[in-house]
């Protein structure tokens, strides 16, 4: 196997070689040129078979050992190509969940328009349901054939660019709250929908607001049963894992010649202090990949506990902020002033400041670092759950 994955690493590299977008933080720096890039680079992955490796096979590129996906994610990482931020929703939750759940009609319709480069968002937040996602109180009424449905969605990744979306709404108030959830697939342009971008402290507009005004969702579009909601919901939300967090990992030590041209652009090569900040930057950011590679080996092993996710997102989002922090601080006002936004950013985009604030993002999405301390806690070390009867009482002094 061990042969079969070096032929495969020298394959993408040579293809990277030839196909890697050159300058592309230089063309992301309106909205616009974004998009365009984004799409291109896409379409270009999906021919080259690089793609959905994770996707079952039959498709193209997709029935990849998870061996086989470390290895193309990590040429990625090393030949600095940009993530797919605009398909990420579609390729990964989408298709995982229609994989998963989706009728045999319902799969042929949709999973072969996400190569085509639909877009797909996810519609589960809300205000006042984020982290307690079963209070949610968007509300999907049956009527005959459809389902008729009010309220409103927050914080759904490139929202407002979306065709689709992936819709968690309230069809019963009866029982405990996870009961009463049902899972529908919405057509982000049927009447009623309106779909408005979140304007971010650092330029970007990631994220949108969805609002839902009697809009008519067909029975056909949902996905499980009426009720069964809560279940469909976990597979979404658990098909990120794996591969993601090793990726951005890799692309993390593969980013640490950015802090390296901060020291010798600013003249710092002979601080001790930073010399001294770098080392330790150096060491988090090798063994946060330790830890993704050792989860990796585990998944493969069959090995896998619940819980190990949450130490790689953990590590990762931890480690992060870390490393934006010393590059912004390295960088000086240059870094917070000078350097253009680039759309779509995570870590890498170029400008220090919006970089360190984005990072802060990671310790909250997909689980705050306080929910993962708890699974960690609960899950892997056996310690009692958290009250919910806990109370904080004033002092008597």
């Amino acid at each position: 196997m061990s042969d079969a994955l070096d032929s495969l690493r020298q394959e993408v590299r040579e293809w990277l070689a030839i196909h890697a977008p050159k300058d592309w933080r230089a063309h992301s720096t309106s909205e616009a040129a974004f998009l365009a890039m984004q799409r291109s680079w896409f379409a270009t992955l999906v021919k080259g078979g690089y793609a959905v490796p994770h996707w079952p096979e039959g498709w193209p590129g997709g029935g990849r050992s998870l061996a086989e996906q470390k290895v193309i994610y990590e040429e990625f990482a090393r030949a600095d190509t940009p993530r797919l931020l605009l398909s990420f929703m579609s390729t990964y939750h989408a298709a995982s969940t229609l994989f998963e759940w989706g009728s045999a009609e319902q799969q042929q319709r949709y999973i072969p328009r996400i190569l085509e480069g639909e877009i797909w968002c996810q519609g589960f937040s809300e205000p006042g349901a984020g982290s307690d996602l079963a209070a949610l109180r968007t509300r999907a009424e049956r009527k005959g054939d459809v389902y008729v449905v009010n309220g409103q969605k927050l914080w759904s990744t490139m929202g407002q660019f979306a065709d689709q979306c992936l819709l968690l709404v309230r069809t019963s108030s009866e029982g405990v709250k996870q009961a009463g959830l049902t899972y529908l697939l919405l057509d982000l342009k049927a009447p009623g929908v309106t779909a408005r971008p979140i304007h971010q402290i650092h330029g970007d507009e990631e994220f949108a607001e969805i609002f839902l005004d009697n809009v008519e969702i067909p029975v056909a579009n949902r996905l499980g049963e009426e009720g069964q909601g809560w279940a469909v919901a976990q597979s979404t939300l658990s098909s990120e894992r794996g591969l993601t967090l090793l990726e951005l990992s890799a692309r993390m030590r593969g980013a640490m010649w950015r802090i390296a041209d901060l020291i010798r652009a600013h003249g710092r090569s002979e601080d001790a202090g930073v010399l001294r900040d770098v080392g330790r930057l150096a060491s988090k950011v090798d063994a946060t990949c330790a830890v993704a590679d050792q989860f990796l080996a585990n998944r493969i092993a069959g090995e896998e506990k619940v819980g190990d996710a949450s130490i790689v997102k953990l590590a990762y989002s931890r480690t992060l902020r870390d490393f934006t922090a010393l590059g912004l601080r390295i960088g000086g006002l240059d870094a917070q002033y000078h350097a253009p936004i680039t759309f779509g950013g995570g870590m890498e985009t170029g400008n220090w400041m919006a970089d360190f604030m984005n990072s802060y993002a990671w310790t909250i999405a997909g689980g705050s670092d306080e929910v993962q301390r708890n699974i960690i806690a609960e899950r892997l070390l056996g310690m009692p759950r958290e009250p919910k009867s806990w109370t904080v009482k004033e002092s008597a002094t």
